[in-house]
């Protein structure tokens, strides 16, 4: 008997409580879908978001389901703007990394540099040569020679080399000019020591060559024709001196020889004979001294 009463009243008060948790899930569900109508209002005044329905909030939130929102707009960047690359730094000087830059590039072409535009090809050959009329292979050694020719190719090409500096060098560093005025004005030094020593005959073969019309003045000669005339106007001077410094000791050998063959000695080589005679020679006239000063002085005036 007591079971019989008790089911009914379980029953009962189990209904009671469904009822009072749909009324709690039903009045939740309009306070929050009445929130969620009051966020979405001022968005959809301004227009930048859709506006959420107050059905759909007790909806969603009986479901457990968040409601989808649109996504917004992206913001438009102020201004359209232009991206520059400026090597300069703040105060209008470059840069160290572009100074660095610049100067590992002159490092990687300077042996270009140094043998097209310079006066050292010239007078590396004509040590060469000297020594080769004297009759040494190996004395005074290769580095010896490239050591004495790059100091007076330092010599003679400094006045060059402080104009450049001067005019274009420093001012670039200082930030008065840019990389290409800066070029330019560097380039007329250079350019007027290369056409003093250049032929006319060496710029009319490169430029023909080169399928140009062949400029109104010398000083109009663009680099690209004027780099290797002046580079085969050096290797005909150097040649030319060449063959002046092996005369006298091309008469020693003659005379040497001619002297064996007169004594019967023709198992002696003449140039055993004849290297004492000719290093005596070239001591006697300070040939050394003569040579470098015929090289310096051939870039004067």
């Amino acid at each position: 008997m007591t079971n019989s009463r008790v089911r009914p009243q379980t029953t009962r008060t189990t209904a009671a409580a469904r009822r009072l948790a749909a009324a709690l899930v039903l009045t939740g569900g309009l306070v929050v879908g009445g929130a969620f109508s009051a966020q979405a209002a001022a968005p959809a005044a301004t227009g930048s978001v859709s506006t959420v329905t107050l059905a759909a909030a007790p909806a969603a939130f009986a479901t457990g389901v968040q409601a989808p929102t649109a996504p917004q707009a992206p913001v438009a960047p102020e201004g359209t703007g232009s991206v520059s690359v400026d090597i300069n730094g703040v105060d209008g000087k470059p840069s160290q990394s572009i100074t660095i830059i610049i100067a590992l590039t002159i490092l990687s072409v300077a042996p270009a540099l140094l043998l097209l535009t310079t006066s050292f090809t010239k007078i590396l050959i004509v040590l060469g040569l000297t020594r080769n009329a004297l009759g040494l292979q190996g004395t005074p050694p290769n580095q010896v020679l490239a050591g004495l020719a790059l100091f007076l190719t330092m010599f003679v090409m400094a006045p060059t080399f402080s104009q450049i500096n001067d005019v274009a060098v420093q001012p670039y560093l200082k930030g008065e000019k840019t990389a290409t005025v800066s070029f330019e004005d560097g380039s007329k030094p250079l350019k007027e020591f290369m056409l003093k020593q250049t032929r006319p005959e060496e710029l009319a073969l490169m430029t023909k060559a080169a399928k140009r019309d062949l400029p109104t003045t010398r000083e109009e000669t663009p680099l690209t024709t004027l780099v290797p005339a002046f580079a085969l106007s050096e290797l005909r001077s150097a040649f030319i001196i060449g063959f002046v410094i092996f005369i006298p000791f091309l008469v020693i050998d003659i005379v040497v020889s001619g002297a064996l063959m007169s004594l019967g000695m023709m198992m002696l080589p003449p140039v055993t004979v004849s290297l004492p005679f000719k290093l005596l020679l070239f001591v006697m006239v300070d040939g050394w001294g003569l040579i470098i000063k015929s090289l310096v002085s051939s870039y004067a005036g």
